[in-house]
């Protein structure tokens, strides 16, 4: 099977590229490096030739509603439209657990792109996943001020990116379903309490960092703290625990 990775450097992407090529997959990365603009379209038509599968993992860092929703919409278009003319049939989006509703930031363009994809043309599924075990260090890394690095509070079911890589594959080699099951790590968590085991983690002394807890305001700070982003009781659950991948983290350090 010939299987198109949109987002192939990413978190999950990288790990999506190994285990599909481990499994005997022809894997075409979908990246500006390898000739690809997924927001113009340049490239798009002649990496697609011969492909059966797309998987789109593509992340857009950015706090900005206008160009989260204007950049996941352009993206969907581009590929859904390059399938079309190369006979794909097969589309699979990554998404979000519990974002029903949101209306700014990130999440609005994860919603702008499941509406994309359950409109277009070319069959599809659709896995909304839980935050990863790296959540906490994303956290860790851009919410601080000097040695203080505050941590909301929010209910969370970490996942590692490595098992929604492999769930993601799994799809591949299926036909397609549209909503999938989301998937989810095996137990709920603290992402303060994951922040802090972070900073231990990368063996940062305790005593010259510090995690306060904050609670976010507004409607978004609600859904953090009041179990929304967390997982149904049909969701499939990974294996890895946050314990192991702290663990894995302090190992490989």
């Amino acid at each position: 099977m010939r299987i198109a990775i949109a987002g192939a450097t990413g978190r999950v992407g990288v790990p999506a590229v190994e285990i599909a090529r481990a499994r005997g997959h022809d894997v075409v990365a979908l990246t500006r490096s390898d000739g690809v603009d997924l927001v113009t379209g340049a490239g798009a038509d002649a990496a697609l030739g011969g492909v059966d599968v797309v998987i789109d993992v593509t992340h857009h860092e950015t706090r900005s509603t206008r160009r989260s929703v204007d950049f996941f919409t352009a993206v969907t278009t581009t590929l859904l439209d390059a399938e079309v003319r190369a006979g794909v049939r097969h589309h699979i989006a990554l998404s979000i657990v519990g974002i029903d509703g949101q209306s700014s930031g990130y999440y609005a363009g994860k919603l702008a792109q499941e509406a994309a994809v359950q409109a277009g043309p070319v069959p599809w599924t659709l896995l909304r996943a839980t935050q990863f075990h790296e959540f906490a260090g994303q956290i860790w890394e851009v919410a601080s001020v000097g040695p203080v690095h505050l941590a909301p509070r929010m209910r969370t079911q970490p996942i590692a990116a490595r098992e929604v890589a492999s769930h993601l594959v799994d799809l591949a080699e299926g036909r397609p379903r549209g909503r999938a099951r989301d998937l989810a790590g095996p137990h709920e968590e603290s992402l303060v309490a994951m922040v802090r085991a972070y900073g231990r983690a990368i063996g940062r002394p305790a005593t010259r960092w510090r995690v306060p807890a904050v609670s976010l305001p507004g409607a978004f700070g609600r859904w953090q703290r009041d179990g929304s982003a967390l997982p149904g009781p049909d969701a499939t659950l990974g294996e890895q625990t946050f314990a192991e991948w702290v663990e894995e983290t302090r190992a490989a350090r």
